[in-house]
């Protein structure tokens, strides 16, 4: 069970919620797709920031994007002239359709934040193992060193599968390095996990990533014996 269901969706109302919070109101799947194309546009756009996250919200006449990146940096730019410049090609590409118009949607706030500890983030890993294999890297040196960096960066456990070509092998494969523990189906357990593709010049290497930041139980009732000993 912990291998077919989606680490984040099982864990839903207990350590995890939603990236999208609005009410459809009928127009779910008009909503549900202008998420997807949004998302992906700000992906591609900000390849280079390694982004984490995108939290979208919406309320009557507009909308709040939240992105979540590693280089905050690269995408505010000189005087946050390069988030007004997002701002209006996110408006031109995706929210200038006939439902934007139709639903009256006219303010976009755009805000940026920093991931705090990316060598934890199953997202941001997983944009620098497709990196650098299509540098063409040997592909155990780069799992080895995205575990490394997890372990350093504080993770109980970790866990990295990727599946395709291998170093431009004939047949497919798949390869699996972990450390640590990966307690899927425990509930309280806090697992960040991502998958994406790397595209080589011999097909695209799936992979996914699994990181183990410790029970969320645990944190809170370590902060209430610490107020009990005060």
């Amino acid at each position: 069970m912990g291998q077919k269901v989606h680490p984040k969706s099982f864990r839903l109302k207990v350590n995890k919620t939603w990236d999208s919070k609005w009410y459809a109101d009928g127009d779910f799947a008009a909503y549900l797709k202008q998420d997807v194309l949004l998302r992906k546009f700000i992906q591609r756009k900000l390849k280079a920031a390694h982004v984490s996250r995108i939290e979208i919200e919406r309320s009557s006449n507009g909308i709040i994007v939240n992105v979540y990146a590693a280089k905050p940096g690269m995408i505010i730019g000189r005087g946050g002239q390069g988030v007004e410049v997002l701002k209006k090609e996110m408006h031109n590409e995706v929210l200038k359709d006939a439902f934007s118009r139709k639903r009256g949607l006219k303010n976009i706030n755009l805000n940026i934040f920093e991931v705090s500890n990316p060598s934890t983030d199953a997202a941001i890993t997983v944009q620098m193992i497709a990196a650098d294999l299509e540098k063409r890297l040997p592909f155990r040196r780069v799992i080895k060193q995205a575990i490394g960096r997890a372990e350093k960066g504080g993770a109980k456990g970790a866990k990295v599968m990727v599946s395709g070509r291998l170093d431009g092998a004939e047949i497919a494969r798949r390869e699996t390095l972990f450390v640590g523990k990966i307690p899927l189906h425990t509930l309280r357990a806090d697992i960040d996990y991502s998958r994406g593709a790397a595209q080589t010049i011999y097909g695209k290497i799936g992979i996914k990533v699994w990181i183990y930041k410790g029970d969320i139980f645990e944190a809170k009732e370590a902060a209430v014996s610490k107020e009990a000993k005060k």
